[in-house]
């Protein structure tokens, strides 16, 4: 726990290992929790011959569908401080979705933006969840702010782990870059996200 877990994380990292997790709090903040769900949850959505603009449109999709789920939590709630972190996360997914429009569009300019943003669908959300069953499954825990919090560290930490997945089976060089670029910025949301729990804990 605490220093040792840090370092040896540290020593791990330096050796060359790519994936390398350090709880924070040490044991005593694991909770028991186990993964569920089947473990290639999600991959159904990718072949592996996508083109360029194809994965900008599946990993776009995913951000609407998780602005989605913010959004209809956000305004079914009569708690101001949880409807405003929900809400305050619809927009954040919303920034996501014009990044990848952004990373697609700096490549490809001879292609117009509504036509690819128009392609995007709702429904399913980062991590290979329909809207409708992740809301099901888990209302109660977003019932509060911290709840909410986890919650959507929980759904960006396993969007990191799909796009992983993806980028190994991408069909391309160039499909398996973007992947792993879009891993890199989920990363990103998921250390905002941590910050934004600090302060408010």
């Amino acid at each position: 726990m605490g220093g040792r877990s840090r370092a040896a994380a540290q020593l791990l990292s330096g050796k060359g290992f790519k994936e390398v997790y350090n709880l924070k709090g040490g044991i005593k903040a694991w909770q028991g929790e186990r993964a569920v769900g089947p473990e290639d949850m999600g991959m159904a959505l990718l072949k592996g011959d996508e083109t360029v603009e194809e994965i900008i449109v599946l990993a776009g999709s995913m951000e609407v569908g998780l602005k989605e789920f913010y959004t209809i939590l956000g305004e079914g709630s009569q708690d101001e401080e949880l409807r405003e972190l929900l809400l305050k996360l619809a927009e954040v997914e919303e920034r996501h979705k014009e990044r990848l429009l952004d990373l697609y569009l700096g490549e490809h300019l001879e292609t117009g933006r509504g036509a690819v943003e128009g392609r995007m669908t709702s429904g399913v959300m980062e991590g290979g969840f329909t809207t409708e069953a992740f809301i099901e499954r888990y209302r109660e825990a977003l019932e509060n702010t911290s709840g909410c919090l986890s919650v959507a560290m929980m759904v960006e930490a396993q969007a990191l782990d799909l796009y992983m997945r993806y980028s190994r089976k991408a069909g391309d060089d160039k499909g398996r870059q973007l992947f792993h670029q879009i891993a890199e910025d989920e990363k990103g949301h998921l250390k905002a996200l941590g910050m934004l729990m600090e302060k408010r804990a």
